[in-house]
């Protein structure tokens, strides 16, 4: 289908593609820049869905994407041009109090699970506050900007934990890890345990349900004016993996749950610079939906707002290398963080933080050196 022919109440996204390793040497608006990082495209993946139906799939050069889109009927004319702009806009740094993360190379954010049952590390930093704060202390040492705390797994069909209990598993380790100025964020759907732990030190509040869980959590974010990381999950019940539905197309369908809670948080009173997304891989999605994720992510930058990417030690690793169990899949998770990096991601969030790191800087290195032509 042409582009002239899309009809106007068609959904249409934008994936950056055809990237370079510099633009220099390029002709004059043949290139853009993905935020203000160091990826550099020259085409722009445009795609338009009627209903659940794809419709359309074109790759439109840079230099000839004004001209392209003036083709589309104009509500679609606009959307491109604004998630074009979203692409290429600045992601402002996260501040911190005194500590400032900042987003033109992808950092790491380190997982730290008070919890018996977590798929990965479930139980290893149970009952001893000082020796999971210890981990934090290593993970901080290691080069992770963030420590992501949680209290509660949420694995498939893992049991929810009562608030008071969450309170007290994450609470003590939080006050040990800011006393030292760690920077933190809690991984937490209910809106008292955001307060607990927003109390006490964590600084950004992490919600697998992209604060839809607990009807209190927006305003409870919106009044601590903290940042918010805003995750896809099929459901905001009890069970974030519950899917009966299934979806159309994965990445369109995630982008457009995303979108809507991006508004929603708008409208609650959250600065929009104050937002990060995830879109949720492993949360309610097959191995060809986590695939399709991973090989649509820069489609996510049409959000403009920071994105995150949690591959770590997930089920698709182990789908796709004979089943090996979660502590064998190391490699798999340094590489899905690798290309989530090249893809755009301005964070990762690992359980295995010295390697990623390594695996990062090399990534930084080779994208410096693209850049400067050596």
């Amino acid at each position: 289908m042409s582009l002239s022919a899309i009809p106007p109440h068609a959904r249409l996204y934008l994936k950056p593609t055809w990237f370079v390793p510099t633009p220099i040497g390029q002709s004059d608006g043949a290139t853009a820049r993905m935020g203000n990082g160091l990826i550099w495209f020259q085409g722009y993946e445009l795609t338009a869905f009627d209903g659940a139906r794809r419709i359309a799939r074109k790759t439109v050069p840079v230099a000839a994407f004004d001209a392209a889109i003036a083709a589309l009927p104009d509500p679609l004319a606009q959307r491109a041009r604004r998630l074009a702009d979203h692409i290429s806009a600045m992601r402002g740094p996260m501040v911190l109090g005194d500590r400032t993360i900042r987003f033109d190379a992808p950092q790491v954010m380190a997982i730290l699970n008070i919890t018996p049952n977590s798929f990965s590390d479930g139980g290893k930093h149970m009952d001893d506050p000082q020796a999971a704060a210890d981990a934090g202390f290593a993970m901080a040492a290691a080069g992770a900007a963030l420590i992501d705390v949680g209290g509660e797994s949420t694995r498939p069909k893992a049991a929810k934990v009562w608030e008071g209990d969450e309170i007290a598993r994450i609470v003590p380790v939080i006050e040990r890890l800011s006393a030292a100025g760690v920077p933190m964020s809690v991984d937490t759907r209910k809106a008292a345990v955001m307060e607990a732990a927003l109390a006490v030190g964590a600084q950004i509040i992490n919600d697998v349900s992209a604060l839809a869980h607990d009807p209190r959590s927006l305003e409870v974010a919106a009044r601590a004016a903290c940042p918010v990381i805003l995750m896809h999950a099929p459901s905001a019940g009890d069970d974030p993996h519950a899917n009966p539905a299934g979806y159309g197309d994965v990445v369109a369908d995630v982008f457009d749950h995303l979108e809507a809670r991006i508004d929603a948080c708008v409208a609650a009173g959250i600065a929009r610079d104050k937002i990060m997304v995830d879109p949720g891989l492993g949360f309610g999605k097959s191995l060809a939906d986590n695939l399709a994720l991973v090989n649509g992510l820069a489609t996510f930058q049409g959000l403009g707002v920071p994105l995150l990417f949690a591959g770590s030690r997930k089920r698709m690793i182990g789908a796709l290398s004979n089943e090996a169990p979660a502590e064998q899949r190391l490699g798999g998770s340094v590489a899905l963080a690798f290309r989530a990096a090249q893809l755009g991601a301005q964070m990762v969030r690992v359980h295995d933080v010295r390697e990623s790191v390594q695996a990062l800087h090399l990534w930084r290195g080779l994208a410096d050196a693209g850049l400067s032509g050596v």
